[in-house]
C-alpha cells in the first residue's frame, strides 16, 4: 500500500508545472537541475538577469509570485531571510494571494419561489481556491516561519485537478538543504523536511530532482530546526579548521601540510577536506576563487543569528555558536558580507594564502 501511494505521488508530481522563486547561487542550480528531470518550469525572481538565464533553458517567466502561482501546480522558494520568505507567500503578489473564483453548481433540490421564477437560477455561492497544490520552500528560516507559512495556507483550498485528490488547503513542507553550491549544481543536496507524511511523500520525487537525500525530520518547522542546528555546526567548525590553520601557518607549518594532517586523523572533517578555507590547498572551492561564488557570511551571519535567537527560546546554552555568531556579524560590518563564509580564515584570523 505505502509503495502503491509513493508511485502514486511520483506520478503525480512527474505531471506537474513547477513553479521556482528565487534564482540566486543556489537556488538557480536547483532550478537548472529541475529542467533537467524534464519538468515543465516557470521561474521569478527580482533579478531579471538570474531569471533570463533560467528562460534562455527553456524556463517560462512569471511576473511575480501571484502570477507565478496561476502558472504552476508545485512551487519551490530558495529565498534568503524570513522576511521575504513570508512577502513571497503572504505578501500584496504572494503564492497565496493568487486565487481564483469557483462557482459551486446548483443544488438539485433547488425549487423556484414567486422571486425567483423557474428560468431563473437562482445566486450560486462562490469559493476562493489557489492552482499550486504543494508548496515547497528550502529556504533556511526559523521554525516560526515555517508554521506561520502552514498556517496562511490552510486558509486556502485547492482548485481541482486531475493531479491530485486534495480537498483542502494545499501541501505545504519546509524543506532547507546542505550541500552548497557544489552539491546544488551536481544534485546531491540533502534536504531537512518538515511537514506531513502525506506532504513528503508528494514532495519526494521531486526533491530527487534536486539532491541525493530526503529526510523527513518530522511535522512543520523540523526541517527548518534541523538546519539550524546543522549550520550552527557548520560555522563552529569552519572557525576552528580555520583557527588552528592560521595557528599552525604562525608556527611555521604550511596549511597544505596541516591539512593534510588534519585529514588522515582526528580533526577531518567537512571543512578541512571538502571545502578547505586556506587558499592554495584546494582547487575548486571559493578559497581558490578569493572567496567568491559561494555561501555568504551575510547568509551565516542571518542563520546563526535564528539559531541562537531558536536556543535562547528553548533555553538551550550555546557558548560557542554565540561567539561565531559575533564573528560573522564583525565581518558582515567590516564589509565582507559577500565573501564565502570560509573566509574567516582570512578576516578574522589573518590567515595567508598558501605559498607556491
Amino acid at each position: 500500500m505505502a509503495s502503491a501511494a509513493a508511485s502514486n505521488a511520483a506520478h503525480s508530481v512527474k505531471a506537474a508545472v513547477v513553479g521556482f522563486i528565487g534564482l540566486g547561487n543556489m537556488g538557480a542550480c536547483m532550478a537548472a537541475n529541475v529542467l533537467r528531470h524534464n519538468y515543465p518550469l516557470a521561474v521569478f525572481d527580482r533579478n531579471e538577469a538570474a531569471m533570463d538565464s533560467l528562460v534562455q533553458q527553456g524556463a517560462q517567466p512569471a511576473d511575480s509570485p501571484a502570477d507565478l502561482a496561476t502558472k504552476v501546480d508545485v512551487i519551490i522558494t530558495m529565498l534568503p531571510t524570513p522576511a521575504i520568505v513570508l512577502d513571497v507567500y503572504t505578501g500584496p503578489s504572494g503564492v497565496l494571494t493568487a486565487t481564483t473564483t469557483t462557482r459551486s453548481p446548483p443544488s438539485s433540490s433547488a425549487t423556484p419561489t414567486p422571486q425567483s421564477p423557474p428560468s431563473a437560477a437562482p445566486p450560486l455561492p462562490s469559493s476562493s481556491s489557489i492552482r499550486p497544490h504543494l508548496l515547497i520552500d528550502a529556504s533556511t528560516v526559523d521554525p516560526a516561519t515555517c508554521h506561520a507559512i502552514a498556517a496562511a495556507a490552510q486558509a486556502c483550498a485547492v482548485a481541482p485537478s486531475a493531479l491530485h485528490s486534495l480537498h483542502g488547503p494545499p501541501l505545504v513542507v519546509d524543506a532547507p538543504v546542505s550541500g552548497g553550491v557544489g552539491g546544488a549544481k551536481a544534485g546531491t543536496l540533502t534536504f531537512m523536511v518538515g511537514g506531513t507524511s502525506e506532504a513528503f511523500s508528494q514532495a519526494a520525487p521531486l526533491l530527487a530532482a534536486m539532491g541525493s537525500r530526503s529526510v523527513h525530520c518530522g511535522p512543520t518547522g523540523s526541517g527548518a530546526a534541523a538546519k539550524l542546528c546543522n549550520n550552527l555546526a557548520l560555522a563552529i567548525q569552519m572557525a576552528s579548521v580555520s583557527e588552528a590553520l592560521a595557528l599552525g601557518q604562525r608556527l611555521g607549518l604550511s596549511p597544505a601540510l596541516l591539512s593534510a594532517i588534519f585529514n588522515s586523523s582526528s580533526a577531518k572533517c567537512w571543512s578541512s577536506e571538502v571545502y578547505n578555507p586556506a587558499p592554495g590547498v584546494m582547487a575548486g572551492v571559493p578559497s581558490a576563487r578569493h572567496y567568491q561564488g559561494g555561501f555568504s557570511n551575510a547568509l551565516m551571519s542571518k542563520d546563526l543569528g535564528l539559531a541562537v535567537a531558536a536556543a535562547r527560546a528553548a533555553g538551550a546554552p550555546v557558548p560557542l555558536g554565540e561567539n561565531v555568531m559575533g564573528m560573522y556579524s564583525d565581518m558582515v560590518s567590516k564589509g565582507a558580507a559577500g565573501d564565502d563564509f570560509s573566509s574567516i580564515y582570512k578576516h578574522s584570523y589573518g590567515g595567508e594564502p598558501v605559498e607556491v
